[in-house]
């Protein structure tokens, strides 16, 4: 694709993927007009876990609403386009390119991050086509993040915080939450999902100091299942909704922070009936998808469960482990892993979350990751942790592994968005971007 030779280009722009700072971002923006200045309403989105989740939850409220939406995620799984919607449609390859070009153009070869650059082309994109709404994904951190260049948002959303990316963000909770609650604006709401309390008490001291005020889950507003559906009260009143379409309790979460939100934007267009419609029909790929036909559920019997997700570190694995205990509650199953990870995260905290649960580990190396630790590595980190484990050559290899000691197991692929990515574009036999999403920042 064109838009693949352009994004190759910009890589090169900088040596660093991730170089956490506002400046070249802003010398971009000025010299583009300063698009970012000109967007529908923002709900801007930072966390650890469940970012991406409560974006699509957002965005199915929105839609069902019949408002048009533009959201902007990363990491993409297949496809670079998959980062941009333009009013509630994935940017068109030609729209892309043109932006990408026109950017690199104004950038005109100066030092400028692979994300910074690709910010600042969904800007544009924004900017130029009318949208009600605005859903914007933090990429890293919050206060030196490139979407954090919007003066007031019409919303901010902080989702649940815990240690991630130590290496930027601090060693220390309360060091993430000072870089995550760096999103918040003097007098913009700030939703504020379930924390641990060291992490609460340090955004809450942040927003009293730019002067935003909190709507903080289990303080002004909770979730709770009740008789198979899924309650949502705040000052406002209650909400009787149906369970999430994305399974795992977690998700109730994050559900949470999405209707939290929209309530708090105050827009008569979305009713009572909007919040429900959207519980139901929101989708969000590699966050547990169980995969239907394709490629590799054809390599495994009937009778086997192939489940997606894309958790990459301890955290976001000790919530999947909690959602296949949920599934062993009312289905029991033996349950086979296959795991690949990235040097960047510690495997033996992202394994142990599984103890009790996994039956067998299959490490892989990710496909075209420089950056991914070897199979061997990771299948010795799982011995070490009891696990009985083996190693695949291979994503197909892997799921035909799994099916032969286990032909009527549940079979999870997990510990990286980027293997998610491969396994996706495998399954449907789609032509991935050549630009990786590990080239996120």
């Amino acid at each position: 694709m064109r838009s693949d030779a352009i994004l190759m280009r910009l890589l090169e722009l900088h040596p660093k993927i991730i170089d956490l700072s506002l400046t070249r971002m802003r010398r971009l923006l000025e010299k583009l007009g300063h698009p970012e200045r000109k967007l529908p309403p923002v709900i801007h989105i930072a966390g650890t876990k469940g970012k991406g989740s409560t974006l699509a939850f957002s965005k199915a409220i929105l839609e069902a609403a019949g408002l048009k939406v533009h959201a902007y995620t990363s990491p993409h799984l297949v496809r670079f386009h998959e980062r941009i919607t333009l009013a509630s449609e994935l940017i068109s390859e030609e729209t892309l390119s043109s932006l990408l070009e026109e950017c690199e153009a104004a950038n005109a070869g100066e030092p400028m991050t692979f994300f910074e650059i690709t910010t600042a082309a969904a800007f544009l994109a924004f900017n130029r086509v009318p949208a009600d709404y605005l859903l914007l994904e933090v990429g890293l951190g919050g206060n030196f993040d490139a979407t954090n260049v919007i003066a007031k948002p019409a919303v901010s959303v902080i989702t649940s915080l815990g240690l991630d990316h130590q290496q930027y963000l601090g060693e220390t909770i309360q060091e993430i939450a000072f870089a995550k609650a760096g999103i918040l604006k003097p007098g913009v709401p700030g939703v504020i999902g379930p924390q641990e309390p060291a992490a609460l008490q340090k955004v809450d001291d942040i927003a009293a100091k730019v002067g935003a005020p909190l709507k903080i889950a289990n303080q002004d507003w909770q979730v709770y299942p009740q008789h198979g559906r899924f309650v949502f009260q705040d000052e406002d009143g209650l909400l009787d909704l149906p369970l999430p379409a994305l399974p795992g309790a977690h998700q109730l979460d994050n559900a949470g922070n999405a209707i939290a939100a929209v309530r708090a934007l105050k827009d008569a267009r979305v009713q009572d009936e909007h919040f429900a419609k959207g519980m139901t029909s929101v989708a969000w790929p590699a966050r547990m998808q169980k995969l239907g036909t394709g490629t590799l559920r054809d390599l495994v019997p009937a009778q086997t469960e192939l489940w997606l997700d894309g958790a990459h570190n301890a955290l976001a694995s000790s919530v999947i482990a909690q959602t296949l205990r949920e599934m062993n509650a009312t289905a029991p199953r033996p349950t086979v892993i296959i795991w690949g990870l990235l040097n960047t995260k510690k495997p033996g905290d992202f394994i142990a979350n599984f103890k009790g649960l996994a039956d067998q580990v299959i490490a892989i190396s990710i496909p075209d990751e420089l950056n991914a630790i070897p199979a061997e590595e990771l299948a010795q980190v799982a011995r070490s942790e009891g696990f009985k484990a083996e190693v695949a050559t291979s994503i197909p290899e892997a799921v035909k592994q799994a099916c032969s000691s286990q032909p009527a197991s549940r079979i999870l692929i997990t510990g990286s968005l980027y293997l998610a990515g491969h396994v996706l574009a495998l399954h449907s036999g789609e032509e991935a971007s050549a630009v990786s999403g590990a080239a996120k920042r």
